[in-house]
């Protein structure tokens, strides 16, 4: 039996999340299944549907395996992408190593020439946004004002769930995370100056309702696809 366990395997991509809507892959339910063997891991991967953007799914793909990887007794990672209109490309291309490019060069009208690496960014920068309006949302609640938000330093908010996942992804931008460092920044990393918080923040809630709202719409999809009551095999 292999030494590998199963919950060591699903912890590691737990981490992998869908670069637009900011939410593990395990949680979505795009994980169908896990198989060990030895030190090889396989596993296969399912998407809401057949034509989700090929960026999404090579990144979520290639993500997994580094993830899967990253686990000290791997030694091989599998991930198969199953009932997507490019999985032949991008199975191909995640197990080569070959990068979207050149995975996808058969498919030109399916790739838009941006680089992998950009689209990560663009949607970390907009998570981070909406980790921040969700944190925000809670202070507000607890009776802070915008005016409080607007002065307020990292080392001066009570913990809670919301700051431990808003400084995760703040760290992954590499912004200050030093107590003395200003709660709200831009997208950009540059502090929010007081005059211009309440805007900051109603467009900060623009963000978070639309990945939220791709979330349930992606939520609706995939078990309309294979079903609500249908449990994957991990």
């Amino acid at each position: 039996m292999s030494g590998i366990r199963e919950a060591e395997v699903l912890d590691a991509l737990s981490g992998v999340r869908d670069p637009e809507l900011d939410e593990p892959i395990t949680t979505l339910g795009f994980v169908s299944h896990v198989e060990r063997e030895g030190a090889t891991v396989r596993i296969r991967l399912r998407l809401p549907t057949y034509f989700c953007s090929p960026n999404f799914a090579y990144i979520m793909a290639e993500d997994a395996k580094r993830a899967l990887l990253s686990l000290p007794r791997v030694r091989r990672a599998e991930v198969t992408l199953e009932d997507f209109h490019v999985a032949e490309e991008i199975n191909r291309g995640v197990q080569r190593d070959e990068g979207f490019d050149r995975a996808m060069a058969s498919f030109s009208d399916e790739t838009t020439g941006e680089d992998l690496d950009a689209v990560r960014e663009t949607f970390r920068r907009k998570a981070f946004v909406r980790r921040q309006e969700i944190l925000c949302r809670t202070l507000l609640a607890r009776g802070n004002s915008p005016r409080e938000l607007a002065h307020m330093r990292l080392g001066e908010v009570p913990p809670c769930p919301e700051l431990e996942v808003y400084l995760q992804r703040r760290r992954e931008l590499g912004f200050d995370l030093s107590p003395t460092s200003p709660l709200l920044l831009s997208a950009g990393g540059d502090p929010i100056p007081e005059a211009a918080v309440v805007e900051h923040l109603r467009k900060a809630r623009l963000t978070r309702i639309s990945l939220e709202g791709n979330g349930a719409l992606c939520s609706d999809l995939l078990a309309a696809r294979y079903g609500r009551k249908e449990k994957s095999s991990v």
